[in-house]
């Protein structure tokens, strides 16, 4: 007879209002819109208020006073299409593809707390479509087990495109290879992967006893699968993006705004409220009418949640660059989100959903609040860098190398360390693969 154990353990487990602000802040300005109107057509509840033009059709007599606010700046070509020059058109939102992504969830038969998980997966997949975050953490917050979890994340590693919300690069290639368990292509990935990715194909050869000719059509089928299956998704296409804030100078100042002033104000249904403290209503009710009346206090308050942490992250951003924001755009310092996080003491995980898929609209151009943040490297003298600065170099360095006498990494080493970036042969070869370059003997071409 199994014995019964009693433990104790800590857990973070979300309110549902923090799953309402959680859902509102991970959103742009456009998914905005679209919630807002829902979530107007679902709860009779919330309500929007009468516009300033409504009450102005009422009294066409009312004198209208048109001298302009200098404390207000409201950008009067964010919507119009005619004035819109080439900075303007960034590609389309990363959201756009994430949004696609959890719509397919609809193909799913999922419990509510599975296609909650299944929606924070997709909210943390990062540039090349893996899971950034551990399983255990999704757990955590959501007061599931670690296995629930991993169950979730295999169906939605069943979404298009394949090898989505991998793990890793083996993970990408074995989900893939998904119905060829049998073949050798499989095997070699699932046995033998450190060998494939080191290109140890004579050791291959050895192991699976086959010859040279079958070993490179197996090599060819498997180079043929996608290993990054989010690349080229989470930014492509032609749409014209709509930034979330705004990012303006006045009299050396930065100022940050947040572009929804078209959000309609909204409030609780007078009638709805008067109806909530009437005494002779059944217990279905009062129980119908609390549940939308605290969801509709919760989706208000949400909004104005999103405009502060929104504009409390950008200024804390550009308090952090201070010479990007002084028009030298090619310079960050090193910042990571939990710099951001601690300046402004908010989770981790607020700062993720804050930034990703977020644009501001500043002087210099349209960004992705996501690029603002890139690790740091300490030179030997101590001088902290931004790795970006270096990759940017080792990137030209690559571009520009005789292709038929590549630099291997030391060459390479060497070549940063004249550039002012003395860094390790182990750095460059990191950083190298980050910029997805293979080793040298693999980029050698013949010249004819």
């Amino acid at each position: 007879m199994p014995r019964l154990k009693q433990s104790q353990s800590l857990r973070q487990t979300l309110s549902p209002q923090q799953v309402i602000q959680a859902s509102i802040l991970q959103l742009n300005v456009s998914n905005l819109e679209e919630k807002i109107l829902n979530e107007l057509e679902s709860n009779p509840v919330l309500e929007q208020s009468e516009s300033d033009e409504d009450e102005e059709a009422v009294e066409p007599e009312a004198e209208v006073d048109y001298e302009e606010d200098p404390d207000e700046y409201e950008p009067a070509n964010i919507y119009d299409n005619t004035q819109t020059t080439d900075r303007d058109i960034p590609v389309a939102e990363q959201v756009d593809f994430v949004e696609g992504l959890v719509r397919q969830l609809d193909g799913f038969n999922l419990a509510n707390w599975e296609h909650d998980i299944a929606e924070e997966i997709l909210w943390n997949l990062d540039e090349n479509g893996y899971l950034a975050v551990d399983t255990i953490l999704i757990a955590d917050r959501y007061d599931q087990t670690d296995e629930a979890v991993v169950s979730v994340l295999k169906k939605v590693q069943q979404l298009d495109p394949p090898g989505i919300a991998a793990r890793d690069l083996q993970d990408c290639l074995l989900i893939q290879l998904n119905g060829k368990e049998q073949t050798i292509a499989y095997q070699i990935i699932s046995e033998y992967f450190d060998d494939f990715a080191n290109h140890r194909y004579e050791t291959l050869q050895k192991k699976l006893e086959i010859d040279k000719d079958l070993l490179g059509e197996i090599i060819d089928e498997i180079t043929a699968l996608n290993p990054r299956p989010g690349e080229g998704k989470m930014g492509s296409g032609t749409e014209t993006v709509i930034p979330d804030l705004l990012a303006v100078q006045r009299d050396g100042t930065w100022k940050v705004i947040v572009n929804d002033s078209w959000i309609p104000d909204l409030n609780l249904s007078n009638e709805y409220v008067t109806m909530l403290g009437q005494k002779d209503l059944s217990r279905e009710t009062q129980k119908y009418l609390k549940e939308k009346f605290d969801s509709a206090s919760w989706f208000i308050q949400a909004i104005q949640q999103r405009r502060n942490t929104l504009t409390a992250v950008m200024e804390t951003i550009i308090e952090k660059q201070p010479s990007f924001f002084k028009g030298n755009i090619t310079t960050l310092v090193p910042m990571k989100l939990q710099d951001i996080a601690d300046e402004i003491e908010m989770d981790i995980s607020t700062i993720s959903r804050s930034t990703r898929g977020k644009y501001v609209d500043t002087p210099y151009g349209i960004f992705e609040l996501k690029s603002f943040f890139t690790e740091g490297y300490t030179l030997e003298s101590g001088e902290s860098v931004s790795t970006k600065a270096i990759k940017d170099l080792l990137k030209q360095l690559i571009e520009n190398e005789d292709k038929s006498g590549p630099l291997t990494d030391t060459e390479l080493a060497d070549q940063l360390k004249a550039g002012g970036y003395p860094v390790a042969r182990r750095t460059v070869a990191k950083y190298r693969e980050q910029l997805h370059f293979p080793v040298a003997r693999l980029r050698r071409q013949i010249t004819h």
